[in-house]
């Protein structure tokens, strides 16, 4: 045995007549202060606003079908991208027929950009900085977030949580599905771009407009 190898037989048999040390707390970066809904709610409105999204404020679902078909009367939108979820099916049932279009796996990027809007939901709301966190399970649902000009979101208030730590016990499960395909994008606001002379232009990388109808 040369020296090295004493030394470390050494270090070795001290350390195993100590007691098991405790795993190290994990620290909270973003502590939870567990505000009420109605707190979250106020405070997403106020985060999108900010970087110049919109929040109607909806008492049901069939408050959420006037508001949006106010929407679409006031931009002239003629035609809107759906993503097939229950609660977007539910929010557009009485449109005029042929105006929704439910994204399909054959669907090509340059459709999707022709569309006036898309319709989508979020699966959580990030009260903190006014995000969406969407579930995107195909190319079709993701690029629905980015191509059409214009992108209004459903979701209910009891989809709010304070910041992303927060949401982890929603999201993680479902990420670590092993079947699991696709991803979830974060969503803030209408795309905003600046350039060398500080101009802020909204709409180059993603929809121009973004509306969260928040239900609840």
């Amino acid at each position: 045995m040369n020296s090295r190898d004493t030394i470390l037989h050494r270090v070795r048999t001290e350390c195993a007549k100590l007691p098991p040390a405790a795993a190290p707390q994990v620290p909270e970066v973003w502590p939870r202060e567990r505000p009420t809904p109605a707190t979250m709610a106020e405070r997403f409105a106020k985060e999108l606003a900010a970087v110049q999204g919109e929040v109607i404020r909806c008492v049901s679902i069939d408050d959420a079908k006037r508001r949006l078909d106010e929407l679409i009367e006031q931009a002239v939108w003629t035609s809107l991208g759906g993503m097939d979820r229950p609660i977007v099916r539910e929010v557009t049932a009485e449109l005029r027929p042929g105006l929704v279009h439910w994204a399909a796996s054959d669907w090509q990027p340059r459709r999707m950009a022709e569309l006036s809007v898309s319709v989508i939901t979020a699966d959580v709301l990030l009260a903190d900085t006014g995000s969406c966190v969407i579930d995107c399970g195909t190319p079709q649902d993701r690029l629905l977030c980015y191509l059409p000009p214009a992108c209004v979101v459903i979701a209910r208030v009891d989809q709010l949580a304070e910041h992303l730590p927060a949401a982890w016990g929603t999201i993680g499960p479902r990420v670590a599905e092993p079947d699991r395909r696709g991803e979830f994008v974060i969503v803030t606001g209408p795309s905003r771009t600046a350039d060398i002379e500080k101009i802020l232009i909204l709409g180059v990388h993603g929809p121009k407009r973004l509306v969260v109808l928040l239900i609840g």
